[in-house]
């Protein structure tokens, strides 16, 4: 069995699973954010009574964080009535940040669990070894009651990555790539693996956005096998790593596709309007001229995000025609950034710092764009009004690339600027 197998066949009580089977696995924590008082209603409408486990239940304002309208603050104060009366333990406020950052640093994800969250990039958890998968709000209200939910064993298919990156060429460049050649559709609900050289020199960071962006190729869920590395952070958030249980791929698995990628000679990528997987070199594309830079979301909002942006703009200012909003994935993350002297610095080039959260990545507030202009983001997604205006246009690209293009006010290579770092 693949070790993803082996999660769900221990959650669900039998020896053995195989793909394609339909099991029910009792869940080790269950997320729901702010976007979901739909989970609420159906938990009601049910006939809850009680949640079956509160320490096992994660609430996170994040998508609207601080809230932007009445009726967001509306659903946040329903939210945390419904916290409180049902004594949850995992309340993750405004203050707070992005779901899949803020779990992991509060020792909240491990190899071997079985992760379910009201959010599609759920798949994110994969780089702990988790099986993390997203769910809609009846799914979640199910588990809210029962602490249990019906999956269908998805086959594992394996990406292998080797090489070493040339300066310049991010993770996010890597799983571009990978999206470009692979598309949208080449993994639906099916499970992806990362694995090779260059993902093993990967820190966490690294792994959680190639994990993160699985789920743009269709994925149910991602995995990369843990290591020291990644075990060397889950202890510095807590965790007691002597008692984890870490499942390994068994020698003999078939997987029901290998793919094999080489990116030592990859350069920036950058996905074009208006699909992820319209995928072009920034060569490509050079020159053409960008009205607001991103960088945050549950993709590029870590502290190795925010430092890119400053070790290109430190001393610099950026165009004055170019605007640069910078939202850290976390609280810890914007903490750290300021103590590291990141954000007087950016704030002094022109950036534009908000709360934690999600912000401008799902087109609701702090940086939304407007009609005819253009975006090159952190983030995730592109296709037409995911940030702002359905006239806009997005541009997804490393932080690198973006820091760059917020200097020059124009998308550029971020090789010729990077002699500093």
């Amino acid at each position: 069995m693949h070790a993803l197998e082996k999660i769900l066949a221990k959650h669900a009580g039998k020896d053995k699973v195989k793909a394609g089977e339909i099991v029910t696995c009792k869940v080790d924590l269950a997320e729901v954010n702010d976007l979901y008082l739909q989970v609420v209603e159906s938990f009601n409408e049910m006939g809850g009574k009680k949640v079956w486990d509160p320490e096992k239940v994660v609430f996170v304002f994040d998508h609207y964080a601080p809230a932007p309208t009445i009726k967001s603050a509306s659903n946040h104060k329903a939210m945390r009535e419904f916290i409180w009366k049902h004594g949850i333990k995992h309340l993750f406020d405004i203050n707070t940040g992005v779901c899949h950052q803020v779990m992991p640093e509060a020792g909240l994800v491990y190899p071997g669990m079985l992760l379910v969250a009201t959010d599609s990039h759920t798949t994110t958890h994969g780089a702990f070894g988790a099986f993390g998968t997203g769910v809609g709000a009846t799914d979640l209200a199910c588990i809210l009651i029962s602490g249990e939910l019906w999956f269908r064993v998805p086959e594992v298919i394996k990406i292998e990555i080797n090489g070493k990156l040339k300066p310049g060429v991010l993770p996010k460049d890597v799983i571009l790539h990978i999206l470009g050649k692979l598309g949208t559709e080449a993994a639906v609900y099916k499970a992806i693996e990362f694995t090779g050289d260059t993902v093993k020199n990967m820190n966490i960071s690294g792994r959680m956005v190639l994990c993160n962006m699985s789920v743009e190729m269709g994925a149910k869920t991602s995995y990369i096998q843990p290591d020291e590395i990644t075990l060397n952070y889950l202890k510095s958030r807590g965790v007691d790593i002597e008692k984890l249980e870490v499942p390994e791929t068994d020698p003999n698995y078939e997987y029901s596709e290998i793919y094999n990628f080489d990116v030592s000679d990859l350069s920036p990528q950058v996905a074009i309007p208006h699909s992820v997987d319209n995928v072009v070199p920034v060569e490509a594309v050079k020159g053409t001229r960008v009205d607001q830079v991103f960088i945050g979301s549950c993709t590029g909002g870590r502290l190795e995000d925010i430092e890119w942006a400053y070790n290109i703009l430190k001393g610099k200012k950026i165009n004055e025609r170019t605007r640069l909003v910078i939202i850290p994935a976390s609280r810890d993350v914007f903490l750290e950034a300021i103590r590291l002297g990141y954000v007087e610095a950016l704030i002094d080039a022109g950036a534009t710092f908000s709360a934690p959260g999600c912000g401008p990545c799902l087109g609701a507030h702090q940086g939304v764009i407007a009609p005819g202009e253009v975006c090159v983001t952190t983030s995730n997604r592109n296709f037409p009004g995911r940030m702002g205006s359905t006239e806009g246009e997005i541009y997804l690209a490393s932080p690198a690339t973006a820091a760059a293009c917020a200097l020059v006010g124009k998308i550029v290579n971020p090789e010729e600027y990077i002699e500093e770092v």
